[in-house]
């Protein structure tokens, strides 16, 4: 079955961005593998934190971000058990392979002077709670097996969240989709669907284009600094 199978990456909003990289890469210990121009967007800084091979800390900054406020409970949690608005992050998990190196990135948190709570554990992984730069909620944590869905699907959450039967087995075993090959053609503007946050006529203009003519117009694989040997 085609799915996605791991994080790519997770961009965060950031008005610092030297104070976000440095937070990163000497307190959590990620590499900075890329900082550059935004592709496609006028003034915009983009870089990558690797966590792995394939899977990074992304962060995006514009400068008009200065002026745009940090609401806790709306654009911010402000820790991993308080609410904000529908659509936001309301905190990220980083993963480590084991308890030991979950301990071991504990230390490194508060070598640093930040203040790491837990391990704490959820039956499904052990856990550590942390605050970044502007208001991140942060946490890392390990899981010894894969969750069982038999054991933490509460038929009572179930019920709450208005999920029937037929549905549950639906999101539990999704269905199986043959792969066109990139053949299917782009749907027909739904204003019931969801939809990125555009000008209204950039963005009619833009899904009404073949996808050959936007992957043209907006792809840009070269380096910046160019490619070594």
């Amino acid at each position: 079955m085609t799915k996605p199978n791991a994080l790519h990456h997770l961009a965060i909003s950031t008005a610092d961005m030297k104070g976000q990289i440095a937070f990163f890469t000497d307190v959590l210990g990620t590499e900075l593998v890329a900082l550059y121009w935004m592709h496609g967007v006028e003034g915009a800084w983009h870089a990558f934190l690797k966590l792995n091979e394939k899977c990074s800390i992304a962060l995006v900054h514009m400068p008009e971000m200065k002026s745009i406020d940090a609401i806790p409970g709306v654009t911010h949690s402000g820790n991993p058990r308080a609410p904000s608005a529908p659509g936001t992050m309301q905190h990220v998990a980083l993963n480590v392979d084991d308890e030991a190196a979950l301990l071991a990135m504990r230390d490194r948190i508060r070598s640093r002077g930040v203040i790491a709570i837990g391990p704490v554990d959820h039956g499904v992984c052990k856990s550590i709670y942390f605050a970044g730069l502007e208001n991140l909620s942060l946490e890392i944590a390990t899981s010894s097996d894969a969750i069982d869905a038999h054991a933490w699907i509460d038929p009572e959450v179930v019920a709450l969240a208005g999920i029937n039967a037929a549905e549950l087995r639906s999101f539990t075993v999704p269905a199986l989709d043959k792969s066109d090959g990139g053949a299917v053609p782009q749907p027909p503007y739904d204003p019931a669907k969801p939809h990125q946050r555009f000008p209204d006529a950039e963005y009619r203009q833009l899904i009404a284009l073949p996808d050959s003519v936007v992957a043209q117009m907006l792809s840009e694989t070269e380096p910046p600094v160019g490619r070594t040997s």
